[in-house]
């Protein structure tokens, strides 16, 4: 998934399956948000649920589904 100019990304609960993977590439000069409506959502290596996130500039993020309500994310991401 590309991030244009001006872009965000939703992650949407229960739509995606355990084991589905998505990258996103944010293709701009700024950081975008990427707001986690999962219900559960984590940067890798963390145990602290997180509502946003940020992805830095031409920043790739990977979302990993453990279930379709609990995601991590790892990558470019803060």
């Amino acid at each position: 998934v590309g991030v244009g100019s001006g872009g965000s990304i939703t992650i949407p609960n229960s739509t995606f399956a355990a084991g589905d993977a998505i990258s996103i590439f944010n293709n701009t000069a700024n950081n975008v948000t990427i707001t986690c409506s999962i219900t559960t959502a984590y940067i890798a290596g963390t145990n602290t649920d997180k509502d946003t996130m940020t992805l830095a500039t031409r920043g790739v993020a990977t979302v990993l589904f453990a279930n379709a309500n609990v995601c991590v994310i790892t990558g470019n991401v803060s």
